[in-house]
């Protein structure tokens, strides 16, 4: 059994970590901390366990195995290293850390306490995903030439009574969030992407501010992969009915996948479209797999190289905004490696 203190309901998926929480039976929720404390007692009082204020104490309670973070983006790496150093098996809402040095050092941290740490990728795990990377290790698009791939919805556009739409005020907060569209909704098409093409090369990005919020509401980055592929990367809180679209080009074929429908067409296959029969069995989500891996050591779909690349993009992006021009991936290694 793996005893879990829940860290924080700040982030909008918080609830669903613990209602995975609830339903793994190798799991026991016993504890919730929060930043604020008026949210977290009311969270714990729902939960029927009890609020304790002080993370120290929390951390320090020999009877806590591990910990899910669902705090500010900005506390991640304090509160991460602080659940390390306790040796607590953490898992986390992406992303992992601002910058790629500070996730470096945070899976130093990991490494030298022996404990498991899983970041929420979880498209990583789902049926489409690997679809698509079956397709591609079957060479039936031949040479990949472009990955686009855009997640986007609504939640900033204003509501009657809420000027800052369906999402949580907090998420246009640019010191606790770090950014908007592309560092949160942007993550998934930004793993995705680089799983699929690659390591990346460089990356020009442009992320609009279209309503007037401190974060970006819109954001497009291009990423040059190493492979010679390009990635387009779209994300957007201002898009109303935008559906999630992943599609791959190459010299070979194309796989278009548009929310639930999935075509190729490949010239090893003939001319006209393929609609597959069925898709992979998705894997576990990345809670499953983290428990899984505590427990059992089981293996795990999601690496620190997805996530270090992860931030890195976000990075990338973000200097290549702020600079209006082309940010090489060495420059970002190089910066990480200055003390």
């Amino acid at each position: 059994m793996v005893n879990v203190a829940l860290l924080s309901k700040w982030h909008v998926h918080a609830d669903d970590y613990a209602k995975q929480a609830l339903e793994n039976k190798n799991v026991t929720i016993k504890v919730v901390w929060d930043e604020d404390p008026e949210r977290g007692e009311k969270w714990a009082e729902e939960l029927g366990v009890p609020f304790i204020s002080h993370l120290e104490t929390v951390l320090g309670d020999p009877e806590i195995d591990a910990v899910v973070v669902d705090a500010p983006t900005n506390l991640h790496k304090e509160i991460i290293l602080s659940a390390a150093k306790y040796k607590k098996h953490i898992f986390t809402e992406k992303v992992l850390a601002f910058t790629v040095k500070d996730c470096e050092e945070i899976y130093e941290v990991v490494k030298e306490n022996g404990i498991q740490l899983m970041v929420s990728l979880p498209r990583l795990s789902k049926d489409y995903y690997l679809y698509a990377q079956e397709i591609v290790d079957q060479n039936l698009l031949g040479k990949l030439t472009t990955i686009r791939c855009r997640l986007a919805h609504n939640g900033a556009v204003p509501l009657e009574g809420k000027a800052t739409g369906w999402l949580p005020d907090h998420f246009f907060n640019k010191e606790e969030c770090g950014g908007g569209a592309l560092i949160d909704l942007g993550a998934h098409p930004i793993y995705l992407t680089n799983r699929i093409a690659g390591p990346a090369a460089a990356v020009t990005a442009r992320l609009q501010n279209t309503l007037g919020y401190e974060v970006d509401d819109n954001a497009v980055a291009i990423v040059e992969y190493e492979s010679g592929a390009l990635g387009i990367i779209e994300a957007a809180f201002v898009s109303s009915g935008s559906p999630f679209q992943l599609e791959l080009y190459g010299t070979d074929g194309t796989l278009l996948i548009e929310d639930n429908q999935t075509r190729l067409k490949s010239k090893r296959l003939g001319e006209e479209w393929v609609i597959p029969d069925a898709l992979p069995e998705s894997h576990p989500c990345p809670f499953n797999q983290w428990i899984g891996k505590i427990l059992d050591n089981e293996p795990t779909s999601i690496s620190e190289a997805d996530v270090i690349g992860l931030a890195l993009i976000n990075e990338a992006s973000k200097m290549s905004h702020e600079q209006s021009r082309r940010i090489t991936i060495a420059e970002i290694m190089n910066k990480t490696k200055q003390p």
